[in-house]
């Protein structure tokens, strides 16, 4: 029968849904998403219902071989996905009625489709969360691999983005390995909370037939069963927690975008974009802009609106489940889209970076980036630091006023801050500053190195399942 499940769904009234209604109730233009989930959730359902005997295994045999063909249909592009039966479940449910005729209604005995759209947002949200770590973890070899390649590398760090001391550019580098690494913490985090069956549950007091859960999360390979009927229709915490994780993630990919773009920059010529990621101007044909890691940048803020938004939508809903709660999946739809796309154009544009040491080796020898290793060499001569710190600070000033770097001062002009300034200080350099900072964490060769090779082995445990 045509539209069986809409006819169901409207024994309850006298007056036909009006059209307006229709299209502004239905979420099919966008859960139609969900499809394999959704079948794959009924199969293991009406794998239960018959092992409980609750329905025969001929009926069952009918119905599997229905939803199978649903699949292939959706699959291949020839489903005819209907407005006026709003959502997946009642889309796939009225095409099964038209493939096998009233048995299709056995389908959804026990379960309501509030347990329903839990399964397939969770069935989904375990994929999405294992390729978000998957691409994570591309991110991560690539900024490894611009690590061993460019190992020797000093470039200027910055606070406030003004010079500050000389580092390693692999030191760079980990800085955001770190912050990804934590990224995937996260979302393993996030996945232990999203692997729970609610299937059971009902539309919110659980159901009356003898179904198997433990089955069902065997079958749905789900390590969890919910332990609330209530809380398990109307719980979006996972949704929530993906999105927030989103957010964190977008928001170190847009600093490093940020550091793409200052540091691609003529001003610093650090680095190039690869042609193959980069743009012209529509009027000036000499410009390379940085437009992928600008969009990134972009898109960052796309995602802290989605999270925003959900938050806004769940934070007055009573228990337990309401409409209003169709509006998830738009949102992490798109932020699950964003992060994933921004995580793929990000590693084929940095692995593609042009690195101009030299002009990094040069930019860390300006603006007096060794005047902390100066304080240093009074402190080990006897002075307190804050005593040197005050010194150097004068220096400083007087070596900018005569437009000289450090290392063009004579000594008499040092003498002349410290008698305790000898020819020793010449001996100070960018390579000794970063090979003197070798302490755990530091930018020193031997500990970048190090911290190099264990992240290698992190990167080993990182088992997305």
């Amino acid at each position: 029968m045509t539209n069986k499940g809409e006819k169901l769904l409207r024994s309850r009234f006298q007056k036909p849904l009006a059209k307006l209604t229709k299209e502004f109730t239905a979420s099919i233009p966008f859960d139609w998403r969900l499809y394999r989930q959704d079948i794959t959730g009924s199969i293991a359902h009406v794998r239960m219902l018959t092992r409980q005997a609750i329905i025969t295994q001929e009926n069952a045999d009918l119905i599997l071989s229905g939803l199978m063909s649903i699949h292939e249909e959706i699959d291949n592009g020839v489903f005819d996905f209907k407005i006026e039966l709003e959502d997946i479940h009642m889309n796939i449910e009225s095409r099964l009625f038209e493939k096998i005729g009233d048995v299709a209604g056995q389908l959804h005995t026990g379960r309501s489709r509030n347990d329903q759209i839990s399964l397939d947002m969770r069935l989904y949200m375990k994929e999405a969360i294992n390729q978000t770590i998957i691409r994570l973890v591309e991110v991560q070899k690539v900024l490894l691999y611009l690590a061993e390649e460019n190992i020797e590398v000093i470039m200027p760090g910055y606070t406030h983005l003004q010079k500050a001391q000389p580092i390693l550019f692999p030191h760079y580098l980990l800085a955001y390995f770190e912050m990804m690494s934590r990224d995937i913490e996260r979302f393993q985090s996030c996945l232990k909370r999203t692997d729970v069956l609610p299937l059971g549950s009902g539309a919110l007091a659980g159901v009356t037939y003898s179904i198997d859960r433990d089955f069902l999360a065997r079958e749905l390979e789900l390590n969890h069963i919910s332990k609330n009927s209530i809380d398990a229709v109307s719980d979006r915490d996972f949704v929530l927690e993906y999105e927030s994780n989103a957010a964190i993630a977008m928001m170190h990919l847009s600093r490093f975008a940020e550091e793409v773009i200052i540091f691609s920059s003529a001003e610093f010529g650090f680095w190039e974009i690869d042609e193959a990621y980069a743009t012209t101007s529509s009027i000036m044909p000499q410009k390379k802009n940085p437009d992928v890691a600008e969009l990134i940048r972009g898109k960052t803020g796309r995602v802290y609106g989605s999270l925003v938004s959900l938050l806004t939508v769940m934070k007055g809903l009573p228990l337990a489940y309401n409409r209003d709660m169709q509006e998830d999946k738009q949102f992490l739809f798109d932020v699950v889209d964003t992060l994933l796309s921004c995580l793929e154009i990000f590693s084929g544009m940095i692995r593609t970076l042009h690195i101009n040491a030299e002009t990094m080796h040069k930019a860390s020898i300006g603006n007096y980036t060794l005047a902390t290793d100066i304080a240093d060499y009074l402190v080990r001569k006897g002075l307190s630091f804050r005593d040197a710190h005050n010194i150097v600070g004068k220096l400083v000033q007087y070596a900018a006023s005569e437009g000289k770097n450090f290392s063009e001062m004579s000594l008499d002009e040092y003498r002349s801050f410290s008698t305790l300034f000898s020819t020793e200080i010449y001996d100070i350099t960018v390579e000794t500053s970063v090979a003197d900072r070798n302490i755990p964490g530091g930018t020193a060769a031997q500990q970048v190195k190090e911290a190099i090779a264990r992240a290698k082995e992190d990167l080993k445990l990182v088992n997305p399942s």
